[in-house]
């Protein structure tokens, strides 16, 4: 059930994020007909590259593990524009800043709906569970 939460949220927040860094980087475009084409290409990418890369850092460079999430949102940032038709990220400055306005709303905002949300939906229904049984 988390875990269905959390998938959720991440698409919401990719969401986000992609059309936040559309608007606020010259650099980037996303077109309307490839947006969900890369929403999800976005979102499975990072699934998939964050426990890899953490995994990764563990191993070789323990001391950079706390910026897995940003490499992670770097390459699937990347793999999501291989899909032509979706987005397109041009110049220096965009690869730069796009990750970084990604990496933080996703995070931030993945944090403030688990803290917020979900654990406190969790523990209501845990809660209604242990009084259910206790009668």
């Amino acid at each position: 059930m988390r875990f269905l939460f959390q998938v959720g949220a991440q698409l919401v927040l990719g969401a986000i994020a992609l059309i936040v860094i559309h608007f606020a980087l010259p650099g980037v475009t996303i077109h309307l007909t490839g947006f969900f084409v890369a929403l999800g290409v976005f979102t499975l990418a990072h699934a998939l590259l964050g426990p890899f890369v953490l995994n990764i850092a563990q191993r070789y460079a323990a001391p950079l593990a706390g910026g897995v999430g940003l490499v992670a949102t770097v390459l699937a940032l990347w793999v999501a524009t291989l899909f032509s038709g979706g987005i397109e990220i041009r110049g220096v400055d965009s690869w730069v800043l796009a990750p970084i306005i990604v990496w933080v709303i996703t995070a931030l905002g993945g944090w403030l709906f688990m803290a917020f949300f979900v654990d406190k939906r969790l523990k209501q229904r845990a809660a209604a569970k242990a009084l259910k049984a206790a009668r």
